[in-house]
């Protein structure tokens, strides 16, 4: 029997340093698009059906069907980006003549209706009532410390806003990567995760597609669904412009602010000119559509992936706080993939001890009982 090895303790803390080098170097090196990476791993991810449908119409071209995937992409991104961009340089000269303006403006007194708005209402009528009072230049004095923590703040992330354009476009050229390479990817991932941890990573590289794919689906049809009955509440109000608020609440569900902030804005439009049972109507219905999201969503989620509402609540809100929107994907996501693989583990059944049994005789036994030696 050979003699057991002598474990080399240098040369594996050596070969552990070397790769945990390696690791962190690579992921220094890739930062930069690493944002860009998980939005488009998320996005083919979630749209794959999608693509494969147009493959199909498109009589199994992949190039094609991904250059039509790369081109809704750039429309859903630069369209809103053209279209804030437009929409402020046409009204420029107005915003820049309201801001000269403020100086000389005076407040109006409230109406009548302040009053009577639960909770806040004589404070707010006071308040206004003091600006009101204070004449021209009144209302600049008390906003403009918020206007210049605000100016500060905008000066301060101003470059963000370019930064997240170069990780959009970042985003649209891996995802068309991905678009074209996606099965040799998912089969080096599930090889990856089988080496690590059998068939169940395997598994677990299966369930974090289906849920990517349920939470992609329950933002999306809930976003529409809201924005679509806000839409359908402003046009019954007479709100002008019912259909560019619509698309506005369509991006804001989207981005996962909500839709309340157009639909108040509806409503405080609707008490100020004197319209108190359309703005009453429709503040109800906003207040029911902000909560349409929280059952909503989750049931439309659970459809997809065969998850408890405790785990997708957690990791849909979560996710978000933790990593921003798309937390709303990676989290779920990592909840799902740490449950299922706890789950298997627990419910494994451990090997069991081979019992010997000692009273059966041993192969020496039998054969010194047929030869005996010779004293």
């Amino acid at each position: 029997m050979n003699p057991r090895q002598p474990v080399d303790i240098a040369r594996i803390l050596l070969i552990i340093a070397i790769l945990s080098a390696l690791t962190i170097g690579s992921l220094y090196v890739l930062r930069p698009f690493l944002p860009g990476l998980i939005w488009a791993t998320t996005i083919v991810v979630a749209t794959w059906p999608m693509m494969k449908a147009i493959q199909r119409r498109c009589g199994n071209r992949r190039w094609l069907a991904t250059t039509i995937m790369i081109l809704i992409l750039l429309i859903v991104i630069v369209l809103p980006l053209y279209q804030a961009i437009s929409t402020l340089a046409l009204h420029g000269g107005e915003i820049m003549a309201a801001i000269k303006g403020l100086p000389s403006y005076a407040l109006p007194p409230p109406p009548s209706w302040i009053h009577d708005v639960p909770v806040a209402g004589a404070r707010i009528a006071r308040e206004w009532q003091t600006l009101s009072d204070a004449g021209p230049g009144g209302l600049l004095a008390k906003i403009e410390p918020y206007v210049t923590i605000a100016a500060r703040w905008m000066l301060g992330h101003a470059a963000v806003v370019g930064v997240f354009v170069i990780h959009m476009f970042i985003t649209v050229i891996i995802a068309g990567i991905l678009y074209m390479q996606g099965e040799q990817a998912a089969a080096f991932v599930t090889r990856f995760a089988t080496r690590i941890a059998g068939l169940r990573g395997a598994e677990a590289i299966k369930l974090a597609g289906l849920s990517i794919r349920a939470v992609a689906l329950g933002i999306v049809v809930t976003a529409v669904t809201q924005s679509a009955l806000g839409g359908i509440g402003l046009w019954i109000a007479g709100v002008p412009a019912a259909g560019i608020l619509t698309a506005v609440m369509l991006m804001f569900c989207l981005a996962q602010i909500g839709p309340l902030l157009p639909l108040l804005g509806s409503v405080a439009w609707l008490f100020w000119h004197d319209a108190t049972i359309a703005a009453s109507l429709l503040l109800v219905w906003s207040v029911m559509i902000a909560m349409l999201d929280n059952v909503l969503r989750p049931l439309l989620i659970k459809r997809g992936v065969n998850l408890s509402m405790l785990l997708i609540l957690s990791g849909v809100l979560g996710g978000m706080f933790a990593f921003g929107i798309v937390g709303l994907f990676i989290g779920p996501v990592i909840l799902a993939v740490t449950s299922t693989l706890l789950n298997a583990w627990i419910n494994e059944q451990p090997p069991l001890p081979q019992v010997v049994d000692t009273t059966a005789p041993t192969r020496e036994a039998v054969t010194q009982a047929h030869h005996p030696r010779d004293a």
